[in-house]
């Protein structure tokens, strides 16, 4: 039986969709079979950030009225082997589901995958509760700013209070210039402010644009510090044992040497 792991946070903005699609595509290119779900009914945006947006003939709503069956409706990734994708419906709203009718997809699509990530909308509606109804563990994304860390705290209570464990943490777009000058919360003080167990920290990069853009994770190419980050978290939720490393500020001359690395 796969894993149901909930991706979510309690705001919006904060890189849960690209979360959702580079670890599910990282996973996916070590070997597991994945299945990423959009659980933003009304607003879903996954298909679009995996370049699947053409795709989509039916959705999760489709199935639950039963005009398709699940497996008619999971989109395939044409660039990874094993990684597939169940789009939310945008006619609908998120009322319209379930959170037992959540639960019985998870379920089904566990049975067949090694893991199934359930892509949460912001807020902590019904939309959250749909998305954590059939998760065992949960992945609470956060960026290093007072309101994000506030809310990331909101969302694990509720977590909790639905048995959903266990929760780790990831913390995005951290910058060290920022850390440094006192204009962000230092990794070491989100730990503290959320007592979550960190999983993963990826640097801000700005490649995330480009790459929701081009609907191309950032995982398919692993040079950036931003991929290589969500490599790592992918294989720590396969249960290797990596450690984190310290994201450091780069200075004019590990911008040289990058450039020359990468033009030889």
């Amino acid at each position: 039986m796969g894993k149901v792991i909930v991706v979510t946070s309690g705001k919006g903005g904060v890189g849960k969709t690209t979360s959702t699609a580079n670890l599910g595509t990282a996973l996916a290119l070590i070997g597991k079979t994945v299945v990423v779900i959009d659980a933003d009914v009304g607003l879903r945006n996954l298909d679009v950030v995996m370049g699947l947006e053409n795709r989509i003939v039916y959705t999760s709503m489709d199935v639950i009225d039963n005009r398709c069956e699940l497996t008619r409706a999971l989109v395939k990734d044409r660039r990874v082997e094993g990684l597939t994708l169940l789009a939310a419906s945008q006619k609908n709203n998120k009322d319209d589901i379930q959170p037992e009718q959540m639960k019985a997809i998870c379920e089904e699509l566990r049975s067949n995958n090694d893991f199934v990530l359930v892509d949460s909308p912001a807020g902590i509606e019904s939309g959250f509760r749909n998305a954590a109804a059939g998760a065992d563990e949960a992945l609470v994304v956060t960026t290093p700013d007072v309101s994000a860390i506030r809310d990331a705290d909101r969302i694990t209570g509720l977590l909790q209070h639905e048995g959903v464990e266990p929760i780790n943490l990831v913390l995005n777009r951290l910058s060290p210039e920022m850390v440094r000058k006192g204009n962000m919360v230092s990794k070491d003080d989100v730990v503290a402010l959320l007592n979550l167990n960190l999983i993963g920290v990826v640097p801000e990069d700005r490649g995330v644009i480009s790459s929701t853009n081009r609907g191309i994770p950032l995982v398919h190419d692993n040079s950036s510090q931003a991929a290589q980050a969500y490599m790592r978290i992918a294989k720590r939720l396969t249960g290797q044992r990596i450690p984190i490393p310290e994201i450091r500020e780069k200075g004019f001359f590990s911008n040289i040497l990058e450039w020359f690395s990468g033009n030889r």
